[in-house]
């Protein structure tokens, strides 16, 4: 991640020096070629673009927030942090649209302490 950061960071350098007085330096990580904040549209198409060429034309944006989150409670992010990172008002409208993440980490949790009882026993 840092190399793609400072990759980032040696284009807009060098964008800095192509445009001169045109280049805005508007302090934001990722920007166009002028500086300017990165438009929604080109952003959506950049995504789609890149989804179709993986095979998976079909995914919606809003699909990476949802990825993130199941990832985050999978890995063990507090729910309390995971509601704030997505802008939820309340920890329990995260837990009522990501329960079933949870449920499934229970079943697992249950399946890993069954295997555990079975080793002990044998």
């Amino acid at each position: 991640m840092v190399g793609v950061l400072r990759r980032v960071q040696k284009k807009q350098l060098e964008n800095k020096l192509r445009y001169g007085e045109c280049w805005y330096d508007s302090g934001f990580v990722f920007t166009d070629d002028l500086g300017q904040h990165l438009k929604p549209q080109n952003v959506y198409r950049e995504y789609k673009r890149m989804v179709a060429a993986i095979g998976c034309p079909n995914a919606r944006f809003h699909d990476l927030r949802h990825s993130y989150a199941v990832a985050a409670i999978r890995s063990g992010d507090d729910i309390k942090t995971v509601q704030e990172n997505l802008g939820h008002a309340t920890a329990a409208f995260t837990l009522d649209v990501y329960g079933h993440v949870t449920e499934q980490m229970k079943k697992e949790s249950a399946d890993r302490m069954e295997q555990f009882i079975k080793s002990v026993k044998a």
